[in-house]
């Protein structure tokens, strides 16, 4: 993946109200909190996890497989390999900017709110 056009990428998103589809695995008809957090809400959940995972307190994919309203919770968080085009935009840009081993700031898209750690 040295190459350039593709990066590796695990992430952690936290759904709110105004996210495309209300509903994750953790809340399936997105009653059960999706519905009712906002994004302001959701976005200073996602900076505390931060600041946890940056001062060793918890690791990035443990938090993935516990808080992560994506489907690929299950493996950390972990979304494999990807090139442009195949993400919401702001989502690739910042994965692209990332160098390997650093973790994004709060990446806002379509689907809700994102940490972002290239992995490759």
């Amino acid at each position: 993946m040295s190459s350039g056009d593709k990066v590796r990428a695990s992430h952690i998103l936290i759904k709110h109200h105004g996210s495309r589809r209300a509903a994750s695995w953790r809340d399936e008809d997105g009653t059960k909190f999706i519905k009712n957090t906002t994004k302001e809400s959701a976005i200073t959940q996602l900076k505390a996890l931060k600041e946890d995972i940056i001062s060793g307190k918890s690791k990035f994919e443990d938090v993935a497989m516990e808080q992560s309203d994506c489907s690929s919770a299950k493996r950390g968080g972990d979304l494999g390999p990807f090139g442009r085009g195949q993400m919401q935009k702001p989502f690739e840009e910042a994965t692209f900017a990332l160098k390997v081993g650093e973790i994004s700031d709060i990446v806002d898209t379509d689907s809700g709110v994102h940490i972002i750690k290239r992995t490759g």
